[in-house]
C-alpha cells in the first residue's frame, strides 16, 4: 500500500460495508484509516483500487483485520485472490495460522471463509489479544448479528505455536 492509495482504500471499505445494509445489518459508521495505519501489511488489488486485505498480528498469529472489495468489482475473484495472497505472505513470514472475526450467518463472511479453509475457533482457544479484539469490536457496536472467530492453519510450526 502506498500513501496515495489511502483515500481509495477508505472508499473501498465504506462501499463494501454498505453491502451489510442490504442483508439487514446496520453497522456503525467506521473510518478505517486508523486500522489501515496500524496494520502490519496491507495488500491492494489495484488498477484502480478494487480491494484490500489488511493484516495484523494477534497472539502470535497473523490476523485478518479487514478484507474489502468494492462492490463494483465483487464476485470476480478479487477477494479470494487477496485472501490467498495474505495467507501466502503470512505463511512466508513464518506464521502457522491466520485468524479473523466475522459474521457467522452472512454468506460472504463465515461461510465464504469456511470454503477457503477457515474453521470456527472456540472462545476457550482464543488468546488474550484476540479476546481484546473481540471486546473492542463489541464496544464499537459491530456485533449487530452473531459473530465468530475463525482460524486457518498453514501447517508446520511458527509464531502461533503450530
Amino acid at each position: 500500500m502506498c500513501a496515495s492509495d489511502a483515500e481509495a482504500l477508505v472508499e473501498v471499505s465504506r462501499a463494501a460495508e454498505a453491502l451489510f445494509a442490504e442483508v439487514g445489518l446496520a453497522l456503525p459508521p467506521d473510518d478505517p484509516r486508523e486500522m489501515l495505519a496500524a496494520a502490519c501489511w496491507v495488500l491492494v488489488a489495484a488498477g484502480p483500487v478494487r480491494g484490500f486485505a489488511a493484516v495484523g498480528v494477534l497472539d502470535g498469529a497473523a490476523h485478518l483485520e479487514e478484507l474489502a472489495v468494492h462492490p463494483d468489482h465483487g464476485r470476480r475473484g478479487v477477494g479470494g485472490a487477496l485472501l490467498e495472497a495474505a495467507c501466502g505472505r503470512a505463511r512466508a513470514e513464518g506464521f502457522a495460522a491466520m485468524t479473523l472475526t466475522t459474521f457467522r450467518d452472512v454468506a460472504w463472511n463465515a461461510p465464504w471463509y469456511a470454503r477457503r479453509g477457515f474453521a470456527q475457533l472456540a472462545p476457550n482457544a482464543w488468546g488474550p489479544e484476540l479476546r481484546e479484539q473481540w471486546t473492542r469490536e463489541e464496544a464499537a457496536g459491530i456485533a449487530v448479528a452473531p459473530r465468530i472467530a475463525m482460524r486457518r492453519r498453514f501447517g508446520g510450526l511458527g509464531p502461533s505455536g503450530g
